[in-house]
């Protein structure tokens, strides 16, 4: 790389420093205003002119992921181009990569939207990391799942079949207890490639976040303690009430060489299991910003997303510490709804803002729908107590169980 090449792409008014985002939904747009604040200019590509990051960036390019025309004309309006989704096709990145620097680059985000590929990549840097993923089957065939009764029933089952390409929140997710199972399943999915993987003691589940910068630097935020229901975010806590000092320096160390391996520019979230005994297991991880990292906006020196801008712009990586314990709640569209009422009325912010310590983010959704991510609350105060007992009165005024 020459001199020319490791420049940064600093802020300036005239001509303005603009950045690119592929991606239009409440990632793009949070990391647009973390760069707007910064003094950048941020261009969005998306398909749906009316999209929460199209709201606030100061250009929309309204195109396909795969518009040739588009991605042409975002790279030529940007210094740098990032993603705010892992389904961002790698073709698209590799396309705007020939002509403006891209973080992160294709291989990272197409090892991550690939579980096959990601499990290969978690297996073939173990050593190094420290951590394996679940034992796991690549299920193709009829015969694939014949095979299950004969030779690792004992090993995989009970387990969870996923889609290896495009599952989220729970989506592309069904859990299997027999090899007839796996088949009702495998058939319900339309018989497309899944991943077997066993299903083990789960004591709580984390997730790391951490970023590396062009010159191969990585910083790691605290550990943070997860909570899903159905398949999606409910809570975040940090520090993590379950996490130990020696789980976290563990985790923190597998981060650290795994996006060091990858060889990756910006920021990663990887997800681990903490099992009964106590050992870790890595699950997946999200190239991008990731829902357990909101927290971050409130609770630390630098946000997630003003990390991003700092790695793509390559500037150097902020400062990770954590000034306040925090619990951050996910906001969902049932909090829009009374009991089974269809018609949706506004939830009670102004008796949630008067609580300590609670952020409000709400992401520009103007349709409110059960199960669909609309915003989240932060509470932060000087001890974790305080925030969870915030976060309850919370819960009990939008009517969520806590």
């Amino acid at each position: 790389m020459s001199d020319q090449s490791v420049k940064p792409f600093l802020p300036a008014a005239n001509p303005s420093t603009w950045l690119g985002v592929m991606g239009g939904g409440q990632l793009g747009r949070m990391f647009a205003q973390a760069a707007q604040a910064m003094g950048y200019k941020v261009a969005v590509l998306e398909p749906s002119a009316d999209c929460p990051a199209g709201q606030v960036a100061e250009h929309l390019v309204e195109a396909a992921y795969t518009d040739a025309a588009g991605l042409d004309a975002l790279a030529a309006q940007c210094a740098a181009v990032t993603t705010e989704f892992e389904n961002v096709p790698a073709d698209s990145l590799s396309r705007l990569a020939q002509q403006v620097f891209v973080a992160p680059n294709a291989h990272g985000v197409s090892v991550a939207q690939d579980r096959i590929a990601e499990k290969s990549f978690f297996v073939a840097c173990a050593d190094k990391s420290g951590v394996m993923p679940a034992p796991h089957k690549v299920i193709t065939s009829a015969e694939d799942v014949d095979a299950i009764a004969a030779d690792v029933a004992d090993e995989l089952l009970p387990g969870i079949l996923k889609t290896v390409r495009m599952g989220y929140d729970g989506k592309g997710q069904v859990r299997v207890r027999s090899r007839e199972d796996v088949r009702a399943a495998w058939e319900s999915m339309g018989k497309v490639t899944c991943l077997l993987e066993k299903m083990l003691p789960l004591a709580y589940e984390v997730s790391v976040l951490t970023a590396r910068g062009h010159d191969g630097a990585s910083v790691v935020y605290p550990i943070a303690e997860n909570v899903h229901r159905d398949g999606i975010l409910f809570t975040t806590t940090v520090p993590g009430p379950n996490v130990s000092p020696e789980c976290a320096r563990k985790a923190q160390d597998a981060a650290r060489a795994i996006v060091a391996e990858l060889g990756y520019v910006g920021v990663l979230c990887i997800e681990f299991f903490v099992l009964a005994d106590g050992s870790l297991v890595v699950n997946e991880m999200a190239p991008r910003p990731h829902n357990s990292g909101h927290y971050t906006i409130d609770a630390c020196v630098t946000s997630q997303f003003a990390q991003q801008v700092r790695a793509m712009a390559r500037l150097p990586l902020g400062d990770v510490r954590q000034h306040s314990p925090s619990v951050m709640l996910n906001i969902l569209g049932d909090v829009w709804f009374d009991g089974d009422s269809t018609t949706p009325r506004e939830p009670a912010w102004d008796r949630v803002l008067a609580l300590p310590g609670a952020n409000l983010h709400l992401y520009g959704k103007d349709d409110p729908r059960r199960g669909r991510k609309m915003g989240h609350v932060t509470f932060v105060a000087p001890t974790l107590l305080e925030a969870q007992r915030q976060f309850e009165a919370a819960c009990a005024i939008l009517g969520i169980a806590p």
